[in-house]
């Protein structure tokens, strides 16, 4: 059997990632470059007897070496590991996605132009000459609908012949507008150049890029020529003002001359609706862009919560008579425990996990097919860009109130992995819904009308924090040099792929549920091996020794032992620390509190509370809990997210670290003035 290795190329929402998953279904790969914290995604199809390896490189707008992504791309492409290069670009809005194409140009290895969306360019009136546009390029050029897997035909037709029909662009059209737009400037750089280009590049790209002030590209050429003739190129670069807008302006003159011999349109203009005219004004966007996430978020819950409460039910369902099986046939009730309790609630949070990540993948996922998500990003980029963020980072954020877990599963619309992490370690400060059960009852049990004042103060600090950890994280993950403003196309409207989207989302649900079953379990096993006592009292347990053990170390933060055993619990999931006060105040099972966290006495609690803890420990406990990491959930999400344990860590570390900090000085403040 013969393999080759195809590499995808295209601007962010050209279907790129949509066309890889179709190919590549379950057999994909996902991690990062070699010494790079850039995203990889490699995977594999079988046609005819040839296996095919595809390469999803990272979605760019050009191949200039101004950020991580774009330097991957373009060492990739030079590697020559690809047989081919295919690019994919929006038969919607030709004019606007074929500048990969026009900066590709120039480059010596055979590519493929795969025009995607062929039926949302259809809809719209227009008729797209593929044979004359293959003639005026030199190379093959592939219609297709990538969320429609039925019309992948001629896609495999062209793999077919690609040994045959593999050809590179034609440069000639191009390299004839830099000379007629930039003068005799360009043809005296590219006069000094090789004639035959560097490598894979030819001298008409190698000049283009000169004039963009490529840092690569100069690299390339001063390890090439002699430094007098490089002295000489330096000299008529310094002669050319502004090279960056005058080569672009090239490029779009190609595409246009390109895309008027090739392109009718029956209609001759697209009107906006209404509806997307106030989405993306001013005055109106972001409340509608709110309203949207916000409405996503409920419709999120009604689609996961049912399924949450499904798999639940039927592991408490399974746990009981399994246990009592076991007991009968003598197995050591250490083991059934172990079994039982451990390993089997663990494997319920994951699956609760993976049907809250369905809900939020799909409605989402339903919003970005239509084409609504990048009006979001476009209407707060402004807002984000004053934390060095894109506009996409808005959606983590809201999204976070609800659940973290969603949140940070939002997050993979961002492009760069940097900025990525970055939204991650920043939206895990924003409190999710079960925060606030145990923020209200300890609140309002120790500070009464006064939890209204701490509930601010709460929200005061958490700007701090994000202020800070931006400050942390920023220096190496969102570095000033490395940013760039929010580049995108708003893609039309246009009907949902259903069966694409569904094939999306249950791949997404399968591989978090995957990292979650993993993750979860082990953390699972150790906390309870914590917990465990042969009798169900807490007393007997290693967790309450060694919590009366750290006392006096645990006071320095102001929580007393059982306070900080919560505290700790809370990273199991925020709402187990109800049930694991509720136990430590009255001496029950800590593990069967965390099961069963939703059943707790609420009234009890309190009352056992006020007896044992004093308001500025109250107060140190509410700071160190809300600035906790958000739960083992969200951290097993995290990494699946990141592709990557030790930012995963790091992040969960800080944020330990930064709530114990806060936890203290809350204390100290709180010794004052109660």
């Amino acid at each position: 059997m013969s393999e080759k290795t195809i590499a995808l190329l295209g601007q962010p929402n050209s279907g790129k990632s949509t066309l890889f998953n179709g190919l590549t279904g379950s057999r994909q790969h996902v991690g990062n470059w070699p010494g790079k914290t850039v995203e990889r995604k490699d995977g594999s199809f079988v046609h005819k007897d040839t296996t095919y390896k595809i390469i999803d490189l990272p979605g760019t707008y050009s191949l200039s070496a101004n950020s991580d992504e774009e330097v991957v791309t373009r060492n990739y492409i030079a590697s020559g590991q690809a047989d081919v290069v295919c690019i994919l670009a929006d038969a919607s809005q030709l004019n606007r996605s074929l500048f990969m194409l026009a900066d590709y140009t120039g480059i010596r290895v055979p590519v493929v132009l795969l025009l995607n969306m062929m039926d949302v360019a259809k809809s719209q009136g227009k008729q797209i000459d593929t044979n004359g546009i293959a003639k005026s390029l030199g190379i093959p050029v592939v219609p297709l609908v990538a969320a429609d897997k039925k019309q992948y035909g001629t896609f495999f037709r062209m793999l077919e012949s690609i040994d045959k029909n593999a050809s590179t662009l034609d440069e000639k059209r191009l390299a004839q507008i830099y000379q007629n737009t930039i003068g005799a400037a360009f043809d005296e750089i590219k006069a000094l150049l090789p004639a035959d280009g560097i490598g894979i590049y030819s001298s008409t790209w190698l000049t283009a890029k000169l004039l963009e002030q490529d840092k690569l590209a100069r690299s390339l050429v001063k390890e090439t020529v002699d430094a007098g003739t490089y002295t000489a190129i330096e000299k008529k670069l310094s002669d050319v003002k502004d090279g960056n807008l005058l080569t672009g302006d090239c490029k779009f003159q190609w595409i246009d001359k390109l895309v008027n011999e090739n392109v009718t349109s029956k209609k001759n203009k697209l009107l906006r609706s209404r509806f997307d005219k106030a989405a993306t004004s001013k005055r109106w966007g972001k409340p509608i862009a709110i309203g949207m996430i916000v409405l996503g978020l409920i419709c999120s819950m009604v689609i996961g919560f049912p399924l949450m409460g499904l798999f639940s039910g039927l592991i408490s369902a399974i746990s009981v008579p399994l246990a009592n099986w076991l007991l009968d046939i003598g197995a050591a009730p250490f083991l059934v425990s172990l079994l039982c309790n451990a390993i089997l609630t663990a494997v319920s949070f994951a699956l609760q996990m993976a049907s809250y990540v369905f809900g939020i993948s799909l409605v989402f996922g339903l919003m970005e097919d239509v084409g609504y998500m990048a009006r979001i990003s476009y209407v707060f980029d402004d807002t984000m860009t004053k934390l060095g963020l894109q506009g996409k980072a808005i959606m983590p954020f809201l999204v976070s109130f609800g659940c973290n877990i969603g949140g940070i599963t939002g997050t993979r619309v961002i492009d760069s992995w940097g900025q990525r992490v970055m939204t991650i370690a920043l939206s895990w400060v924003v409190p999710c819904a079960s925060t606030w059960g145990v923020v209200g009852l300890v609140s309002g049990t120790f500070f009464g009308n006064g939890a209204v004042v701490v509930v601010l103060a709460l929200f005061a600090v958490a700007f701090l924090h994000i202020f800070i950890t931006y400050k942390v994280f920023g220096r190496s993950l969102n570095k000033v040099e490395g940013r760039t403003g929010l580049i995108m196309e708003l893609p039309p409207y246009h009907k949902p792929h259903w069966k694409s989207l569904f094939g999306s989302v249950f791949s997404k649900m399968g591989n978090v549920l995957s990292r979650a079953l993993r993750i979860i379990i082990c953390i699972s096993v150790i906390f309870w091996l914590l917990s465990y006592s042969a009798d169900g009292n807490v007393a007997n347990s290693i967790i309450y020794k060694v919590g009366t053990f750290i006392e006096p170390v645990t006071s320095l933060f102001g929580l007393p032992w059982q306070l900080f055993i919560a505290f700790v619990a809370s990273a199991m999931g925020k709402e187990a620390s109800l049930g694991v006060m509720a136990s430590l105040f009255n001496t029950g099972s800590i593990w069967a509190a965390i099961e069963q966290s939703a059943t707790v006495d609420t009234a009890a609690l309190s009352t056992s509370m006020l007896s044992v803890i004093s308001r500025p420990e109250a107060l140190a406990f509410l700071f160190a809990f809300f600035f906790n990491m958000p739960c083992l959930m969200a951290l097993t999400a995290t990494t699946q997210e990141t592709h990557s344990m030790k930012w995963t860590v790091r992040i969960a570390l800080y944020y330990v670290l930064t709530a114990l900090i806060m936890a203290t000085i809350a204390y100290h403040v709180g010794l004052v003035i109660f």
